[in-house]
């Protein structure tokens, strides 16, 4: 996806790209055959994904402008507005390699952040940007450029409709979609492990099977729009963001763009692209100026452009990958399930922990593949998307083992005999690895300290505030390089008080709705209003569509006008409800919603998204500011 892509739907389009797409396979099996592809070259290679975030901690869709600041290649845009990429220098396996990647790394977002706050913003790395709202991902924030436009019209083309989220945690999430733009919500810090084409399936396999143990430890997105969900709800998120299989089909077996895969890779990395091909229809078509088969003939180096680009619309967690380095073809392992921070000294140890596991457990383990089942390695990786360092594991010949013991019995010491292999400093490999090991003995990762912030706020603020708070602690400590084990949790006063987290409804609507239909008895209405102390009951059809209000106003009423308890007895809430209350948008602006209510003289705004309830303020809600409004001015005095 790295480059522009003019987005060409139309039938003799995509059969050009794939008759080339075809050819690229050809040219990628002559390349095997001939064994062009680079060998005995150890490279790593790493890519950074970031939100860009307000002063309210909220996303801040100035990525244009800060890629214009920085006027430089190792950056890139992402779908969303709110999000960047920083591309990072291949390095050999050797010396200092290590803090080298990562001294480049800090560098980058230094400067990412230096141009952010240019334009009065802030840098986070977070595997999902807890502030985050629906709202925030209209196609308004799409970032302006082909590529992006011809996914979103193609996903939108190969699925059955609305983008349909349902993931349960501590809480549930469901909820549909009408963009791509779900998938803006995530932000990843991948990591690349170049290998020989001879070894290139059993390096793949064992890829596979340390992907759950060390996701476990690597866990940093439990929420998504405030809810608790699963300790890597990337995982999720990202599946369902994309899946363009419909509900009617339920009798097919089809895969999802996303996935972990099937079986163990048997002989070589082909075989991958045999079976996406034959799988997975083209999405996006362009022009290729190449023929690969001609440039091997005069002895060149095809770069594979149909092939590369259908590799990038088809989402493998370890995904395998072609480049070029230095005029010779080679071939990698990208491992995406890796959540951008907590910090920068954190993401290089779940990397240096990843190619050190992938080498020892090689390695050791040639027989990997008969002695474990894949369907393991993929319950392995599931479990750690739910459960982190709770998971339990199942390892070599069906052993069971708690994940914290296999990274720290197991794989930490094969993780160590396989980069000793290499010539890397000593130094090197204790400081990252040792980081890893801290993390997994304290049993603190980022979605462990996330979840450990909230339950210490739960007394304090709105939700939104809480989630601030946790946004703006994740940067303070993210720029102070400290690694997670060592996090303080988040406090409320972080947030920037109320002039930063009552700037939409959004921020601050009561979502725990009190609903009834209009066909209720009056006396239901005034029983659910005593109980659960509110004063207003909001009245919804069964597709959840708003249809009217009720105000404890309203049944005062009622009783002033003289009614008889037989009047009231039977009367159907559709008799005393407004029919047409006045409504609010979650994005609305607060002096806005202020504004309706006096306007409107109302003391409640049912909050309507897609014609659907989803919320309310109330003139309680706003009791909070007022007082702030207060405090501020008496101390001005």
């Amino acid at each position: 996806m790295g480059v522009d892509v003019a987005p060409k739907r139309s039938p003799e389009a995509i059969r050009i790209f794939t008759r080339a797409l075809l050819r690229d396979l050809k040219a990628m099996e002559r390349l095997l055959a001939e064994d062009l592809i680079e060998t005995g070259v150890r490279r790593f290679g790493a890519e950074q994904e970031l939100f860009l975030v307000d002063e309210a901690w909220r996303p801040a869709p100035v990525a244009v402008e800060v890629l214009e600041d920085l006027n430089d290649d190792p950056f890139t845009t992402e779908l969303a507005r709110f999000n960047l990429e920083a591309n990072l220098s291949p390095r050999l396996l050797e010396g200092s390699c290590f803090s080298d990647m990562h001294t480049e790394l800090d560098g980058y977002v230094g400067r990412v952040r230096e141009a952010a706050q240019r334009q009065n913003c802030e840098v986070v790395l977070t595997g999902i940007l807890p502030t985050l709202s629906k709202s925030d991902l209209s196609l308004d924030n799409i970032t302006p450029r082909a590529r992006y436009y011809a996914l979103n019209e193609a996903m939108n083309a190969a699925g059955p409709g609305a983008f349909r989220l349902r993931i349960q945690g501590t809480d549930e999430l469901m909820i549909e979609h009408d963009s791509v733009m779900l998938e803006a919500c995530n932000t990843s810090a991948q990591v690349h492990l170049q290998v020989s084409a001879d070894e290139f399936a059993h390096f793949y396999n064992v890829a596979q099977a340390v992907t759950g143990p060390i996701l476990a430890a690597s866990v940093n997105s439990p929420l998504l729009f405030g809810r608790r969900l699963w300790a890597e709800t990337r995982i999720a998120l990202f599946q369902q963001s994309l899946d363009t299989r419909g509900a009617d089909l339920h009798m097919r077996e089809m895969s999802p763009r996303v996935r972990f895969g099937g079986s163990w890779l048997k002989r070589c990395v082909t075989e991958l692209f045999h079976e996406d091909i034959a799988t997975f229809q083209v999405l996006l078509a362009t022009e290729i100026d190449e023929d690969p088969i001609e440039v091997l003939e005069a002895g060149g180096v095809p770069k594979l452009k149909a092939l590369q680009l259908f590799n990038g619309t088809v989402y493998r967690w370890n995904r395998p990958c072609y480049g070029i380095s230095n005029g010779k073809p080679h071939l990698r392992i990208e491992c995406r399930v890796l959540p951008s921070g907590p910090s920068t000294l954190d993401e290089m140890a779940n990397a240096v922990f990843w190619i050190g596991a992938v080498l020892g457990v090689a390695k050791r383990i040639p027989d990997l593949a008969e002695r474990m089942e894949f369907d393991d390695a993929k319950a392995n990786f599931l479990a750690a998307s739910r459960l982190g360092l709770r998971a339990g594991m199942t390892w070599l010949d069906g052993a069971s083992v708690p994940a914290d013991r296999l990274l720290l019995d197991t794989l930490l010491p094969l993780a160590e005999e396989g980069l000793s292999d290499y010539p890397v400093f000593r130094s090197e490999v204790d400081r990252y690895l040792g980081a890893f090991e801290e993390r997994v003995k304290a049993d603190v990762t980022g979605s462990a300290w996330a979840l450990r912030s909230l339950r210490n706020l739960k007394q304090a603020g709105t939700r939104g505030e809480q989630l601030a708070a946790l946004t703006a602690a994740t940067v303070r400590q993210q720029k102070a390089g400290i690694p997670i084990a060592q996090w303080e949790p988040a406090e409320l006063h972080e947030a920037g008080g109320w002039k930063y987290n009552y700037l939409r409804v959004e921020q601050y609507m009561t979502t725990t709705l009190t609903t009834v239909n209009q066909e209720e008895l009056v006396e239901m209405v005034a029983y659910l209003m005593h109980v659960r102390q509110i004063r207003h009951v909001l009245i919804e059809d069964n597709e959840h569509r708003l249809v009217g209000i009720v105000s404890y106003r309203s049944i005062l009423q009622l009783m002033a006008e003289g009614r008889t308890r037989t009047e009231v007895e039977n009367m159907p809430v559709s008799e005393v409800m407004e029919r047409h209350p006045v409504t609010v948008a979650p994005e609305t602006p607060t002096l806005e919603a202020i504004s309706m209510m006096r306007g409107q003289r109302v003391s409640a705004l049912p909050v309507v998204k897609n014609g659907q309830l989803v919320g309310i303020v109330s003139e309680v809600d706003f009791m909070p500011m007022a007082y702030h409004l207060l405090e501020d001015a008496l101390e001005g005095e």
